[in-house]
């Protein structure tokens, strides 16, 4: 029988869910993720940390964390974990040199089978929906027009929709990286489009939730995590979308 963990391994779009559980499931309870933690999954999704090394982390940073005789502060986000997550990457990455390339090409195989074209094509458009109605809020200003980029990606979501339902649609993968593409789109406007003194709100927001966890990660994992932070603040301001298929 497969274990939970590794039938996860197979779901690439299981990534932030399995970490959440995990996570939550080791903590005690308590606290939901936090904006940071979500950003942080993030970070890890785009380097390429395979969903057993974040899980074995986090196991690692809660037996850790255990066996301390005092216990007066408690783990408030998933950042505490981060150290022991990439050296579990690292361990995985070492371990696999040498190997062949089923594994890829099963799991690549598991992904094609995820999701319907149907289920795929109702979250697009549903996307599509929520572009367009939360547009028309958005107020105008000089510049790069969010508005217009909205109904533009509202636009290219609706295509989408309609391609992945016929028998040659794209496959996930490349579906995926056009959806990365109007998120980027979408990002770079509201960012243009907010003023410098909003966005440095955020950031120093940002900075004081990372200030505790700043010792456990890289320069580059910590400059990563800040725009991951701002561009998910700007999303819920604005009550727009992610359109990734992690999230559907």
């Amino acid at each position: 029988m497969e274990s939970p963990s590794s039938s996860a391994q197979s779901n690439y779009f299981n990534y932030f869910t399995e970490i959440e559980e995990q996570y939550l499931r080791r903590r005690g309870g308590g606290l939901l993720l936090t904006t940071l933690d979500w950003a942080l999954i993030e970070t890890w999704k785009d380097a390429g940390v395979p969903l057993d090394a974040a899980l074995r982390g986090i196991d690692a940073a809660f037996d850790r964390y255990d066996q301390r005789k005092s216990k007066a502060k408690k783990v408030n986000s998933l950042a505490y974990c981060s150290q022991e997550v990439l050296a579990a990457a690292e361990d995985m990455k070492e371990a696999a040199v040498g190997t062949v390339g089923g594994e890829a090409a099963s799991s690549k195989a598991a992904l094609d089978q995820s999701f319907e074209p149907l289920a795929i094509a109702t979250f697009l458009r549903r996307n599509a929906d929520v572009l367009e109605v939360e547009a028309v809020k958005i107020p105008q200003g000089p510049g790069i027009s969010v508005r217009l980029i909205a109904y533009d990606c509202a636009a290219a979501l609706r295509k989408l929709a309609q391609e992945i339902e016929q028998p040659s649609g794209p496959r996930l993968e490349d579906l995926e990286r056009h959806l990365t593409v109007l998120e980027e789109k979408l990002f770079a406007a509201l960012i243009a489009f907010t003023s410098n003194e909003e966005i440095v709100t955020v950031r120093s927001h940002a900075d004081r939730e990372l200030a505790p966890y700043r010792s456990k990660m890289s320069a580059a994992q910590i400059d990563q995590l800040q725009k991951q932070y701002v561009h998910k603040r700007l999303l819920e301001r604005y009550r727009l979308p992610r359109l990734s298929l992690f999230y559907m």
